[in-house]
């Protein structure tokens, strides 16, 4: 029960610095929030709690993969944010990007790469 809430307090610790930070500066917050932290904290959680290689490498393989998609929205948030109400800009990003995300696993099948 200690290793969880430990696990809980230090990845919340992180977000709220990513907070904090973009609080002070735009353009740093932003880049650490690019940071892929979430990934490599459950990279070292998985690896402490002995999960295998196999499933370290096939966690880091398909966050690549469920990354791509997500990127168009960091591009149209903005665009949309200055059009409409916060709400509206956020459901819209979150529809292209489960469309993105559907194109994508279509496109990936192709080559052998199932994401569902």
């Amino acid at each position: 029960m200690l290793w969880i809430a430990i696990k809980y307090l230090t990845t919340a610790a992180i977000v709220v610095l990513i907070s904090e930070v973009a609080k002070r500066s735009d353009k740093l917050g932003a880049l650490v929030a690019a940071l892929p932290t979430v990934t490599i904290l459950a990279l070292i959680w998985m690896h402490i709690e002995g999960q295998g290689t196999e499933k370290l490498s096939n966690h880091a393989f398909y966050t690549f993969w469920y990354v791509l998609p997500t990127l168009p929205m960091f591009l149209i948030f903005p665009y949309l944010l200055t059009k409409y109400p916060f709400g509206v800009t956020l459901l819209i990003s979150c529809v292209v990007s489960i469309v993105c995300f559907a194109v994508t696993n279509f496109v990936l099948k192709q080559f052998g790469v199932n994401l569902l």
